[in-house]
């Protein structure tokens, strides 16, 4: 690749002033979260729009008006000018009015002047920090609030078919529904990014910034990395430790994939195997407690349930799924006839325990405060005070071993304040995509609440699906495969439990828990599958692989991202409990299920399987998902009959003079 192409790739460098100013605005920003968040929370009507103001700034600094490869010229800094002008005022509008607005029976013309003036500073925030696709998403559900008899373009509802017909909304209805109320922007999904999503972000930045994603990724590499594949497996372990942390599969990509990939390209993994393996590890980050992204704190409010039961609940699914990630890699690593690293490759367990135990103390703080009951963002707060704690206490004892000096306790002590800047600056700058998300999903939801299009989607969905809870769970997939082409997983979370939500629920009888955790389940699709699959781009660009080839293989380790909830559905037990019989047989099937949907998949388990006991596997399998307990059964004994023969050849053939004659070919070839 030439110079001049890189040079138009690379983000333009900004001026030392607004670097300042961004990192300022990011540390008041982190600071101002930590004290809602530890010493005096704020009403919703204040800790949303400040919140959303600060953001918005950030945004307009951080993404130039032509994008971060242009300069911004003169014209760019008169846009964006105006539009950090507007952003403060929709930050502060709502909370200098709050007593106004609350005793109001009709809005200002001013309220409905600044209603809009946030709606466009949020749609053009979207652009920049998420893509057009959110954008153009958004101004799709304005159009269709304003589309009806009484709205703002009443020729739109001549193109809708009549189940989606309404009366439509004038602008001021409409403005008043984005702005004044906890239905539109300032509603649920902001209010999470505003408390929970953010002092997550903040802690996962804490981490990183203090060398935790290093700590883990060598614990993994200690753990893993002298079994065949061990790089590969190390990912995977890797992924479930830092994906929880970084709240973001893309994030997880190229922070462990760095090492990873390189390192299983060299022990013999293709490169878009490479990628791909990575791709599919670091989008199960996202489903791993006790993180999850924003995705538990949304479902929390959603459902009402507990955040600490969501999470405790979700313990299984995500094993199961690094699990089939895990034996999809064994198999591959047997199949090409791969080993381990050598041990001097590797670092030591006691070495990387020894350097970096204080990473485990804050985790531990944060499950033990969870488990005891206290909020979400309190336990945040808690555990961010917890690593400054842990990561002081080993600078003061690295410093007094190493024999102190005032010169070196300066030095540490200007250390610490800059490692604690630079956490606060970046979990600012991570929040901002999160938080613009959110706000353009307000409008969304906004929408739906004023026209009632949720309950027309659900029966939309009835109709097509024709009552079978199959073809309704094989059209949220479809739908949530789209969406996430253009918006970021938790917005597609949202977007689509508002509108599929009340159909799974109240028509197809799914419990209201599960409902939400398929949902936030497959709106994690768009990281791994074609045409659209971020992480697998991202794991294609470090393996220098071909994008697509590498998403199919990220699509083919990530299978169990499709049929573990489908276990949720037909086996609810494993999730909402029942009698503990039950609870063990539904977790067996989960657990069998995948084992031999991997092993159809590659067609090997502890040997090559012949084509006969593939063509029979598969039939099991589906017999495992069935909601009836004799089919299950059935389904049980095949599976474990075929398994079984498969394991008695393998040891049969493991006697054998010379090893297995399939292991021999291996080796020739």
């Amino acid at each position: 690749m030439s110079s001049t192409t890189d040079d138009t790739l690379l983000p333009i460098e900004q001026p030392k002033m607004v670097v300042r100013a961004i990192t300022v605005i990011g540390i008041a920003l982190s600071l101002f979260q930590l004290y809602t968040a530890g010493v005096q929370p704020l009403g919703l009507f204040f800790q949303r729009p400040i919140h959303l103001g600060f953001v918005l700034v950030l945004c307009f600094l951080i993404y130039p008006a032509f994008g971060r490869h242009r300069p911004r010229g003169v014209t760019g800094w008169v846009i964006d000018g105006i539009l950090i002008v507007m952003s403060i005022g929709a930050g502060a509008w709502v909370p200098m009015n709050i007593d106004i607005i609350a005793n109001q029976i009709f809005p200002r013309t001013t309220d409905i002047v600044m209603g809009v003036a946030t709606v466009i500073v949020v749609l053009e925030a979207a652009r920049r920090a998420v893509g057009l696709g959110m954008t153009v998403i958004g101004v799709v559900f304005i159009c269709y609030a304003f589309a009806g008899n009484r709205g703002e373009l009443p020729f739109l509802a001549d193109w809708m078919p009549g189940i989606l017909n309404h009366r439509g909304y004038s602008l001021d209805r409409l403005a008043s529904q984005m702005t004044l109320g906890a239905e539109g922007i300032f509603g649920i999904p902001l209010g999470v990014a505003a408390t929970f999503v953010f002092i997550f972000v903040l802690f996962g930045a804490f981490l990183e910034v203090t060398g935790a994603g290093k700590f883990f990724i060598d614990l993994a590499y200690a753990a893993a990395g002298k079994q065949r594949g061990g790089p590969a497996k190390a990912a995977v372990i890797a992924s479930a430790g830092m994906g929880s942390i970084s709240g973001s599969a893309i994030a997880n990509v190229v922070t462990t994939g760095a090492f990873t990939i390189p390192l299983m390209k060299k022990l013999g993994y293709r490169p878009a195997q490479a990628g791909g393996i990575e791709a599919a590890a670091s989008t199960g980050g996202q489903i791993m407690p006790p993180l999850m992204g924003a995705g538990a704190f949304l479902m929390s409010e959603f459902t009402r349930v507990p955040y600490v039961e969501i999470v405790l609940i979700s313990i299984f699914p995500a094993v199961l799924y690094f699990g089939a990630v895990y034996l999809l890699v064994h198999i591959a690593a047997v199949k090409q006839g791969m080993k381990g690293l050598s041990a001097e490759d590797l670092p030591h367990t006691r070495k990387v325990l020894a350097e970096g135990w204080h990473f485990l103390l804050p985790l531990v703080v944060l499950v033990a405060l969870l488990v005891a009951g206290y909020s979400p963002m309190r336990v945040g707060f808690y555990a961010i005070l917890s690593i400054i704690a842990a990561a002081s206490a080993r600078a003061l004892w690295t410093f007094v071993v190493s024999g102190p000096t005032a010169s070196g306790f300066a030095a540490m002590l200007k250390r610490g304040i800059m490692v604690t800047f630079e956490a606060l600056d970046l979990g600012a700058r991570n929040a901002v995509a999160v938080s613009v998300a959110c706000a353009v999903a307000g409008i969304i939801v906004g929408v739906v609440g004023l026209t009632g299009l949720g309950l027309k989607f659900s029966a939309m969905m009835i109709a097509f699906s024709g009552g079978n809870i199959v073809l309704a769970l094989i059209l949220v997939l479809l739908a949530s495969l789209v969406l996430g082409m253009g918006l970021p997983v938790t917005a597609a979370y949202i977007v689509l439990i508002i509108l599929v939500g009340p159909a799974l629920t109240e028509e197809f009888g799914i419990p209201l828990l599960i409902a939400h955790l398929v949902v936030f389940w497959y709106s994690q699709d768009s990281n791994v599958t074609p045409p659209v699959a971020l992480a697998g781009f991202a794991g294609a660009a470090i393996a220098g692989s071909k994008p697509m080839e590498t998403s199919v293989q990220a699509w083919k380790y990530a299978k169990g991202l499709y049929l573990i909830p489908l276990f949720m559905v037909f086996n609810e037990e494993i999730i909402v409990g029942g009698p503990l019989p039950l609870v063990i047989w539904g977790g067996a099937l989960a657990i069998l299920g995948l084992v031999a949907f991997a092993a159809v998949l590659e067609g090997f388990l502890w040997r090559p399987m012949a084509l006969w006991m593939r063509v029979l596997l598969l039939p099991g399998v589906v017999a495992l998902f069935w909601p009836d307990l004799m089919v299950e059964g059935a389904g049980f004994v095949l599976v474990v009959l075929l398994l079984g023969a498969n394991w008695l050849q393998a040891r049969r053939e493991k006697d054998l003079p010379g090893g297995p004659p399939w292991a021999r070919d291996l080796s020739n070839g």
